[in-house]
């Protein structure tokens, strides 16, 4: 098995709430365990918790230098540190509900490297990045070592997969593209909007929002910005919609969910997704430029307020010859979220 198949199976098996091995050293995702998981991995006796450096920092288990979060840190586990218990130190959605936690007592980790490793693969599985770390895994767990985990290439290779005509409401000349790749369960679509005039398209990177583009959520601006997006490529006459599957800035939509619920208790939507665990915002916009480079596009007019956006593609090596704007979609109930991207994600808006 490759490398990166490996890396996959490992992320399909956190999901699956089955264990998985990284140099020797058993992991069990907290969110995905259930008790019959968890006995068969405490048959040695109870395994510790790792949890990340941001949710360490909140536990006040770890000082906070900076406002840099420190690495991940296990807790000794004491015998009345059941799954649910376990669950509730993990997700800070549920400290109001279940705000006494504690004592704990951390203890060294042996295995930084592997530590590393296992956050990074729960924070692409989409899940908490918390553990139950040196159990039994079990024969046949996957296993993968640190370094095939930061050497995983995120953005596989892309193929397309199917290809159609789909007239819509925003123009009726448009064919849409799904794009597939081998070790990535994600797919991705473009809609190609007028026919290619020699120019370089207009261009919108538009990550999927199932609470704004399907359910009207007016806690964002997502979806205003995709039917302006699209009236605003049909307008130029050629353009290209890249709709990609990275729910809530790449932390899927349960976790998106749970910074919901964060920020019904006061914080901004970068300090909710740091207090879960995930960093300000996961996506990887080397995957719209794989998308691009399919449909033949090389140099993009790019319809954004988001300068991480235009750094994305370039960096993947996609020309951006212009920036052109996309101001839509204020209203009272999402005006804190416009503030926290203008004045902490640097958005143009």
């Amino acid at each position: 098995m490759s490398a990166s198949r490996a890396v996959a199976h490992a992320i399909d098996a956190l999901r699956r709430g089955w264990p998985v091995t990284i140099d020797g050293t058993a992991f069990l995702a907290v969110e995905t365990a259930d008790d019959a998981a968890l006995a068969a991995f405490d048959a040695d006796g109870p395994a510790d918790l790792l949890v990340s450096g941001n949710r360490a920092v909140t536990l006040k288990l770890a000082n906070q230098r900076d406002g840099t979060p420190t690495g991940p840190v296990r807790i000794l586990r004491t015998s009345w540190v059941d799954l649910a218990e376990a669950t509730a130190i993990a997700d800070p959605a549920l400290d109001l509900a279940k705000p006494l936690k504690g004592p704990f007592r951390t203890v060294p980790l042996a295995c930084d490297r592997a530590a590393f490793a296992a956050i990074v693969l729960a924070r692409r599985a989409g899940l908490l990045p918390a553990f139950f770390i040196g159990g039994r895994a079990g024969e046949g767990a996957p296993a993968v070592t640190p370094a095939e985990v930061e050497q995983f290439e995120h953005i596989p290779a892309l193929r397309i997969a199917s290809r159609a005509k789909l007239p819509t409401a925003a123009a009726e000349k448009a064919e849409i593209v799904a794009f597939r790749a081998e070790e990535d369960a994600a797919e991705h679509v473009a809609l190609l909007i007028g026919a290619p005039n020699g120019m370089p398209p207009l261009v919108r990177l538009h990550s999927e929002c199932l609470t704004g583009d399907v359910l009207g959520s007016l806690k964002c601006d997502c979806g205003p910005q995709l039917d302006a997006a699209l009236a605003a490529i049909a307008a130029a006459g050629w353009g290209i919609l890249l709709y990609l599957r990275q729910e809530g800035r790449g932390i899927g939509l349960v976790n998106k969910l749970r910074a919901y619920a964060l920020q019904d208790q006061g914080f901004d939507t970068v300090d909710a997704n740091l207090r879960l665990g995930f960093a300000d915002d996961e996506r990887d916009f080397g995957v719209a430029a794989a998308m691009l480079r399919l449909l033949g596009q090389e140099e993009v007019h790019l319809l954004t307020n988001n300068p991480r956006k235009v750094a994305g593609l370039e960096a993947a090596g996609i020309g951006v010859v212009e920036q052109v704007p996309l101001r839509t979609g204020g209203n009272r109930h999402n005006q804190a979220y416009l503030d926290t991207k203008r004045l902490r994600s640097g958005h143009q808006l």
